[in-house]
C-alpha cells in the first residue's frame, strides 16, 4: 500500500482536530458539582398525586395568563430556570432575597439588572399556596413553569419529575462562576456545561431556547461593533440589521446598556429552530450563541447547529431531553437539610 499524501488543505484540517481533542481532554477533568436523582432522592412523576393533585392544572392555567399578558415571559422563566439549575442544581436558590445577614445570587454578575421572573413566581406560588399550603417547592414550581412557557410559545411538551426540596442556602460566588456569559467562548462553555453533567449537544440544543427572549446592549455591545461583519459576510440584508443593532445600541459603553432587542429577529416570539438559521448566516447577537457556529473549534457544534436548521423535530426532541437533563441537576444537600418555602424569596423561620 503507498503511503497516504498529505495536502496541505488536509494537514491543517487533521492538525486542527487534534488541537482540538487535546483542549477539551485538557479541560474536561472537573470535580462533577452535581447530583443525579436516584433511589436515594427520587423525583417522580406523580410526587404530588396525594398531596396536591392539582399543581400542574394550576400551573399551566396561571401560565397561560402570564405568556398572554407578555410572550416575553416565556423567555424570561425558562432563563430564570437555567440561572437556578446551574448554581446548587435545581434547588430555589436563584430566588431568594438578600437580607443584612444572607447573601443570595440575584446581585451575581450574570442576574443582577438582568434575571427577571421573580415575580411571576411569587404569582404562581401564592395560588399553590392557597390550594396545597407547604407541599409544593418553589423549585419544582419554577420548573414547571419553565415547560409550560416553552409549549405556549410553540415549543414541545415533556413530563416534568418532581419532587425537588427548596435549599435554604444561595452561592453569590458559584452565581458569578458557573453561569456561561454572552461574550464567553465555545471552549468555556462548554467547559460550564460539561462541569453540570450535559454534553455538547444539550449545550446546542438548550441555547436554542433563545428563539425567544431579548438581549441587553451591554450584552451584544462588543459582538456589533467587533466580529459580526466578518461572520455575516455583510451581505446587503445583514448590513441593515447590523446597522439597526447599532441604532438601538451605541458604540460608547456609557450609552444604551439597558436597551434590549430580540435575540431571533425573524420569529422573536414563537418557539421555533430559527435561531440556528440565524447562527449559519453568521448573525447571532451573542458571541457566545455565535460561538456554536464559527468557532475553530466549533467542529461538533457546527454540525449539530446545522442538523437544528434542517430538522426542527430533532431539535425539539433533543431539548425535551436535555431540559428534563437539566431539571434533574439536584442538590443533595436539599434534601437532607432543604424544606418547602412559604414564600420563594425567604427561608422559612
Amino acid at each position: 500500500m503507498s503511503p497516504k499524501i498529505w495536502t496541505e488543505k488536509g494537514f491543517k484540517r487533521r492538525t486542527m482536530k487534534l488541537l482540538m481533542m487535546f483542549i477539551v481532554h485538557a479541560i474536561f477533568i472537573p470535580c462533577f458539582s452535581f447530583d443525579v436523582p436516584g433511589k436515594d432522592f427520587p423525583l417522580t412523576l406523580d410526587y404530588y398525586k396525594s398531596t396536591c393533585p392539582t399543581v400542574f392544572d394550576v400551573v399551566k392555567k396561571e401560565m397561560e395568563c402570564i405568556v398572554k399578558e407578555d410572550p416575553r415571559n416565556a423567555a424570561i422563566l425558562i432563563r430564570l430556570h437555567f440561572h437556578d439549575c446551574f448554581v446548587q442544581g435545581c434547588d430555589g436558590s436563584v430566588l431568594l432575597d438578600e437580607t443584612e445577614t444572607f447573601q443570595g445570587e440575584k446581585k451575581a454578575s450574570p442576574n443582577i439588572n438582568s434575571l427577571k421572573g421573580y415575580k411571576i413566581v411569587d404569582r404562581i406560588k401564592n395560588i399553590i399556596e392557597s390550594e396545597c399550603p407547604g407541599v409544593v417547592s418553589c423549585a419544582d414550581l419554577l420548573t414547571i413553569s419553565a415547560r409550560d412557557a416553552t409549549i405556549l410559545v410553540g415549543g414541545p411538551y415533556w413530563d416534568v419529575p418532581v419532587g425537588r426540596k427548596d435549599s435554604k442556602a444561595a452561592s453569590y460566588e458559584l452565581a458569578t462562576s458557573n453561569i456561561p456569559t454572552p461574550e464567553e467562548g465555545l471552549i468555556s462553555i462548554i467547559s460550564k456545561f460539561h462541569n453540570q453533567g450535559l454534553s455538547v449537544e444539550d449545550m446546542v440544543a438548550l441555547s436554542g431556547a433563545h428563539t425567544i427572549g431579548k438581549a441587553q446592549c451591554r450584552n451584544f455591545r462588543s459582538r456589533i461593533y467587533g466580529d459580526f461583519h466578518v461572520t455575516s459576510a455583510l451581505n446587503p440584508v445583514s448590513e441593515t440589521y447590523l446597522a439597526s443593532l447599532r441604532e438601538i445600541c451605541p458604540a460608547s459603553s456609557g450609552e444604551g446598556g439597558s436597551n434590549v432587542t430580540a435575540m431571533d429577529n425573524v420569529t422573536p416570539n414563537l418557539f421555533d429552530n430559527s435561531i440556528y438559521h440565524t447562527l449559519m448566516r453568521g448573525e447571532g447577537l451573542l458571541n457566545s450563541d455565535q460561538e456554536m457556529y464559527t468557532s475553530m473549534f466549533g467542529l461538533q457544534t457546527r454540525r449539530i447547529v446545522s442538523k437544528y436548521a434542517e430538522d426542527q423535530v430533532a431539535f425539539f426532541e433533543q431539548f425535551s431531553k436535555s431540559m428534563v437533563k437539566m431539571g434533574n441537576i439536584l442538590n443533595s444537600e436539599s434534601f437532607v437539610d432543604g424544606e418547602v418555602r412559604r414564600s420563594c424569596r425567604f427561608v422559612n423561620t
